[in-house]
C-alpha cells in the first residue's frame, strides 16, 4: 500500500514547451474568461516580486502547514520551467521558502513559487524578478520532518492543480491551465486578443457599438 500522505511520485504528463511559449504574450483575464472564470487562485495570494510573469509548468507540492522538507526535495527534482506550486494549508505561522531556496530555484532554471503560505526573506524576493504568489509574510522559519507529496493534485483557493499543467501569473493574479485544456484555451485566447484590439480600434474612431446594454436591461426586465 501507497504510504499515502507521505510520498513522491513521478509526474506523467505536462504541457509541451511549444504550448507554453505561446502562452508568452496571454494575460489571465483573457486565460480565466475562456475558463468560464472557474479556474483562479483568488484574492488570497499576493506578488512579492518586482516584474516580470509566471509562466511555466506545475511540480506540485501538498505538505503541512509550516514544514517545507517536501519543497527542497521537490526543489532538487525540478526541470528547467517548472513552477512549484505549494499547498501548505494556507498557513502563514511558519514560512515555507526564502532567499536560500529563491538562490537554488533561480539557478535550476525554476520559473516561480505559488505558495498557499507564507514566505520570508521578502526583501529578496521583492528586489529581483523571480516570480512568486504567496498568502503572507513571516520572520518564523520553517520545519523540516514532513511529511508532504509531490506530483498530486493539489488546491489553492478553490483552484485544482494537476501536476504538469500550465501555471500563468501576473499583475492580476494567477491561473491554472488543465493541462488536457491548454491547446483549446489557447485558441480561445488569441481570438479574445484580436476581438479585444477590433473593440480598441472601434473605441479610437467612434463606431463602438453599445446598444447591448439596452437590449439586455430589456431582456432582463428592467424599466426605464
Amino acid at each position: 500500500m501507497d504510504n499515502v500522505g507521505f510520498r513522491i511520485l513521478s509526474r506523467t504528463k505536462k504541457v509541451s514547451d511549444d504550448i507554453v511559449k505561446q502562452f508568452e504574450n496571454a494575460v489571465t483575464p483573457h486565460v480565466s474568461d475562456n475558463l468560464n472564470r472557474m479556474f483562479a487562485a483568488g484574492m488570497n495570494l499576493k506578488p512579492y516580486f518586482k516584474k516580470g510573469k509566471l509562466l511555466g509548468v506545475a511540480l506540485t507540492v501538498k505538505t503541512r502547514p509550516g514544514d517545507n522538507l517536501m519543497v527542497h526535495k521537490a526543489i532538487d527534482l525540478a526541470e528547467t520551467g517548472d513552477v512549484l506550486v505549494v499547498d501548505a494549508g494556507g498557513e502563514t505561522t511558519n514560512a515555507i521558502v526564502g532567499e536560500i531556496m529563491l538562490k537554488l530555484s533561480e539557478k535550476k532554471g525554476i520559473k516561480g513559487f505559488v505558495i498557499n503560505g507564507a514566505i520570508r526573506d521578502s526583501a529578496a524576493f521583492m528586489a529581483g524578478d523571480f516570480p512568486v504568489y504567496a498568502k503572507g509574510v513571516t520572520h518564523r522559519g520553517p520545519y523540516k520532518d514532513g511529511p508532504g507529496e509531490i506530483n498530486v493534485p493539489v488546491s489553492l483557493g478553490g483552484m485544482v492543480i494537476h501536476p504538469g499543467d500550465l501555471i500563468l501569473g501576473d499583475e492580476d493574479g494567477v491561473v491554472a491551465i488543465p493541462f488536457e485544456y491548454a491547446e483549446e484555451v489557447l485558441i480561445k485566447v488569441k481570438q479574445q486578443e484580436q476581438k479585444e484590439k477590433e473593440i480598441f480600434q472601434s473605441i479610437e474612431n467612434g463606431s463602438v457599438d453599445r446598444s447591448w446594454i439596452d437590449q439586455t436591461l430589456k431582456q432582463m426586465g428592467c424599466e426605464f
